[in-house]
C-alpha cells in the first residue's frame, strides 16, 4: 500500500482534488497498483512557516 506525503503551500480543494486524482493515476499506471490501495497526505504549510535560499517564502 503506496503512502505519499506531499508537503506544499496551501491550495483550495479543487487543486488538493486534482493533485490525489493525478498522483494515484500515476502510481497505478507506474506500479500496477488499485487505487485504492493508494494513500495520500497533504501537509499545508503557510508561507511565514517555511524558507527558501536563506528567506521566509513570505517575504518572497
Amino acid at each position: 500500500m503506496p503512502t505519499i506525503t506531499i508537503q506544499q503551500g496551501p491550495r483550495t480543494v479543487e487543486l488538493k482534488r486534482e493533485l490525489v486524482k493525478n498522483v494515484t493515476n500515476a502510481f497505478v499506471d507506474t506500479l500496477g497498483v488499485p487505487a485504492d490501495s493508494v494513500q495520500i497526505w497533504i501537509q499545508e504549510t503557510t508561507p511565514d512557516s517555511w524558507g527558501q535560499g536563506g528567506r521566509l517564502t513570505a517575504d518572497k
